[in-house]
């Protein structure tokens, strides 16, 4: 096992376009790492450049003690299992999951059997070692490629959207095998995925890219919490953060917002002046006595355990959501207040930097 260090790397392609820009992380030894973003933020680029894949522009990768800037892919201890599955049809599965292994001198046959017949009973598909390919479901060619990666015992598993030709249904069970898989094995493992549901769910930490920049390494709790900036609140969150522009005025309980379409007093401490005010939709309540601000409902999208009422001020632009219990079901037009409690104020700043408030510590990009 090891750690995988990022100091400063930058690609460029063409000498013009910036893919990822001065980023610094540190994957801990044998810890599940996902890194997330939209597509083109530079996370593939990233994992590409671990990979040895990818050269880097500037910067240093180091895996372990080793750095590997200059260090071919096959000999950076490292095994990536990519979207496509890339199995051999014309080879069973035992033969796909020791293929790279007969190629080195460095194992016999016994070991090799060995190596596959303990992969396959930690992946539950030993009964599918004589089987080809095309005689196997999506998720089990995900395990057979899962598998090929594990013989090789290595230091550092890539995964780059493995996920991602699954249906829903098998997407949240493999999820959860990986996560079992990655545990039994303690290897350090980073994890490339646009979904956000796999990174909340899969990582020990997420790190969140935009546009080539690191924007948050943290606990994914601490990701969804206290988000360092706007980017990370509205990414991370499914329906994403509300967001309202407010003026803030210092009283002496607090502060007093007035926004487009609402006036609200809060009992936190802030300076003076222009921000943005985040409120996530599971934080938004339906008031009975007044409320913080009126809306009027435009949609009301039932999803079973809950209903997504999708909303807009009276005089307002911008769409608003909440998520309410599935017994509240109003009518389109309905005007209905919505209130929140302080705690789940998120504010930020002119730059979209997250304005801590009280005892919060302050926000960490990387760590």
């Amino acid at each position: 096992m090891s750690q995988v260090r990022l100091s400063n790397v930058t690609k460029v392609y063409d000498d013009e376009l910036l893919a990822v820009k001065e980023v610094d992380l540190t994957v801990r030894d044998g810890e599940f790492l996902v890194m997330v973003g939209p597509s083109g933020c530079g996370k593939s680029t990233t994992l590409r450049m671990i990979a040895g894949l990818e050269t880097v522009t500037a910067g240093e990768i180091a895996i372990g003690d080793q750095v590997v800037n200059d260090v071919r892919p096959q000999d950076r201890d490292i095994a990536m299992v990519f979207q496509n599955y890339a199995l051999y049809p014309h080879m069973t599965v035992r033969e796909n999951m020791s293929f790279g292994l007969r190629l080195s001198d460095e194992y016999d046959d016994d070991e090799i059997d060995r190596r596959v017949d303990e992969a396959a009973e930690l992946l539950e598909i030993p009964e599918l070692l004589d089987q080809y390919p095309k005689q196997l479901s999506g998720g089990q060619q995900q395990r057979v490629a899962l598998g090929r990666s594990i013989v090789r015992d290595p230091a550092v598993f890539l995964m780059d959207e493995p996920l991602s030709n699954l249906d829903a249904k098998l997407r949240t069970q493999m999820r959860t095998e990986l996560q079992r898989i990655q545990e039994e094995l303690g290897v350090t493992t980073i994890y490339v995925t646009h979904d956000q549901t796999e990174a909340m769910t899969m990582g020990d930490r997420i790190a969140i890219l935009n546009n080539g920049e690191l924007q948050q390494v943290a606990e994914p709790e601490v990701c969804y919490d206290r988000p360092n900036n706007e980017f990370v609140a509205g990414f991370i969150g499914s329906p994403s953060m509300n967001f309202f522009d407010v003026d803030v005025t210092p009283t002496d309980g607090g502060v007093q917002l007035a926004g487009d379409g609402f006036e609200t007093a809060l009992p936190v401490s802030l300076d003076a002046g222009r921000y943005t005010l985040g409120v996530r939709p599971e934080d938004l309540s339906v008031a009975t006595g007044g409320g913080h601000f009126e809306t009027v409902v435009d949609v009301v999208e039932p999803m079973g355990s809950d209903n997504f009422l999708y909303l807009h001020r009276p005089g307002g632009d911008g769409e608003i959501v909440a998520r309410v219990d599935s017994e509240f079901h109003p009518e389109p037009g309905e005007t209905i207040a919505l209130d929140f409690e302080p705690a789940d104020a998120h504010f930020f700043d002119e730059d979209g930097e997250r304005v801590p408030l009280g005892d919060e510590p302050e926000p960490v990009t990387t760590t």
